[in-house]
C-alpha cells in the first residue's frame, strides 16, 4: 500500500474538489498512540486488488495534524473518529467507517 502523506488543508480542497471527481479517494485517519488505530492500520495492509489503481489513498496523522483532520470532518460532514476511514466520490463523503469496523472487504464494496 503506497499511502500519500497528508499534512494541509490545501491538499484536501484539492482531493475533495479536484481529485475525487475523477478518481476514488480514500483518507485514514491514524492516532499513532492508539492501539486500536494501530490494529486498523494493519487491516488496511491487507491484500487489495488491481481496481484500486484507480484510487488514492491518503494518510493523515491525526495527532500531528488535528487541525487537518477537523478541517476534513467539517468540509465532508462527517464526525470525527479515529480511526476513521472515509471514501470521497465526486467530491462527496459516500463511505466512512471507524475503530474495528474499519475492514478492507466492506472498503472494497463501496470503491
Amino acid at each position: 500500500m503506497n499511502w500519500i502523506n497528508l499534512q494541509s488543508k490545501d491538499v484536501v480542497d484539492q482531493i475533495i474538489n479536484i481529485e475525487s471527481t475523477s478518481k476514488t479517494c480514500i483518507i485514514f485517519k491514524h492516532s499513532t498512540t492508539c492501539s486500536i488505530s494501530g490494529m486498523a492500520h494493519y487491516r488496511l495492509s491487507d491484500d487489495w486488488d488491481a481496481k484500486l489503481d484507480e484510487t488514492s489513498f491518503y494518510y493523515l496523522d491525526l495527532l500531528a495534524y488535528r487541525d487537518v483532520s477537523n478541517y476534513i470532518a467539517e468540509k465532508l460532514q462527517v464526525h470525527h473518529e479515529s480511526p476513521q476511514v472515509i471514501i470521497i466520490k465526486n467530491g462527496e463523503a459516500v463511505y466512512d467507517v471507524s475503530h474495528l469496523d474499519i475492514e478492507v472487504s466492506d472498503i472494497l464494496t463501496e470503491v
